[in-house]
């Protein structure tokens, strides 16, 4: 509307000429929820609403797999990686979503198989007790969370390097105490035969019977972390990871609620040890090690510590270059590759093999223009 017609219109006291309306498209009706109105429990429709495709694919391809694969891979590959891969989730759980870096992950694990190798049975019979594996299992994860709650209360006051140092320094006394100890865990030698047991007629260590024993403790493991980050109590850590002192000024336990991450995740690590005590057969001071402190470490990195399912993804690049390197290069030099793709991937991408990809897909990704509102007609 002109200048000009807006003085006559108010000379005149003519009423003033309306704008057109521009129709507005109606919004395409949502697809109807069938768990919407249902009495399904709340957690039920949280996993309705966010089940992709993908997910699906994924579920189907995990449960396809060990029936198309060779039992090598499905064993030596498949399972291991699923294994360590809980021991990483653990430490991704306290690093990413507390900002506490702990190298004490595999020491937890290895009590957890120490414990279970003394009161259940073994190959050292003066040392085992003998307990059936339905009480020894459940012992000796509840020791494993007592151990991870004390690291945790040991470390918490601490931070940066200084729980790194603690922790370190933690898993590096308890690898001396299981390699010189010969009266509780066999010195050196350590305590083998540590078998899974025999339920309803299957043999757990068979290759395709341990796979899915191993899948089934790895994704409770991935969505007891996506839920419990998603509650208050990880919200409130996310928080502690940001500011603990504002958290404390707003009422919040800082120090309880570390100790808590240290317990869950301990509960975790626990698990892991148990199947990885019945997947070598074995638990030594080698499998607590230096070495494996920080090959957790690497394995977490590798994946992403921001996303659950980084640490898997990290395990399986980490057990297949450990399965198949030696076919390339020579099994001393294993070390240093993968030093050389650790960082490399800390150099290009800080968030691990995740975060390459989400980069990979913002760059060559198809790019979606926004779309501009319509102009109004004057």
């Amino acid at each position: 509307m002109s200048a000009a017609k807006w003085r006559n219109a108010m000379r005149s006291g003519a009423p003033l000429p309306q704008r057109p309306r521009v129709p507005q498209p109606a919004a395409s009706p949502a697809a109807p929820d069938p768990h919407a109105d249902s009495d399904a429990p709340r957690w039920l429709k949280r996993l309705w609403r966010t089940l992709t495709p993908r997910h699906v694919f994924m579920a189907i391809a995990l449960l396809v797999f060990p029936f198309v694969a060779t039992p090598f891979f499905t064993f030596q590959v498949a399972s291991q990686s699923l294994v360590l891969g809980l021991v990483a989730l653990s430490l991704s759980f306290l690093a990413g979503y507390g900002g506490m870096v702990s190298l004490a992950q595999m020491t937890v694990a290895g009590i957890a198989g120490y414990a279970m190798a003394v009161l259940g049975t073994s190959s050292s019979a003066e040392i085992s007790l003998g307990w059936p594996w339905w009480l020894a299992v459940p012992f000796a994860v509840l020791i494993a969370v007592l151990c991870a709650t004390l690291i945790g209360w040991l470390s918490v006051r601490t931070e940066g390097i200084y729980t790194i140092m603690i922790t370190l320094a933690i898993g590096v006394a308890f690898y001396y105490l299981v390699l010189q100890n010969y009266s509780l865990f066999n010195g050196f030698q350590g305590l083998r035969e540590l078998k899974p047991p025999t339920v309803f007629g299957l043999q757990w260590r068979d290759p395709l019977p341990f796979y899915f024993l191993c899948l089934f403790w790895a994704l409770a493991g991935y969505f007891l972390v996506r839920y419990v980050v998603r509650a208050p109590f990880g919200v409130a850590m996310q928080g502690i990871r940001d500011n603990p002192r504002r958290m404390a000024a707003l009422g919040y336990n800082v120090v309880a609620h570390r100790v808590a991450a240290y317990a869950l995740a301990g509960l975790i690590a626990a698990v892991a040890g148990v199947l990885l005590a019945w997947y070598n057969a074995l638990m030594t001071p080698g499998s607590v090690g230096t070495g494996w402190l920080i090959n957790i470490l690497v394995i977490a990195v590798l994946g992403g510590v921001k996303r659950p399912i980084g640490a898997f993804l990290g395990a399986l690049v980490f057990v297949l270059l450990q399965t198949f390197a030696i076919d390339v290069i020579d099994r001393e030099r294993f070390n240093l590759v993968i030093g050389g793709i650790f960082l490399a991937i800390v150099l290009f991408s800080p968030d691990g093999l995740l975060g390459l990809w989400a980069k990979l897909r913002s760059r060559f990704g198809p790019q979606q223009r926004p779309t501009s509102p319509p102009r109004r007609q004057a």
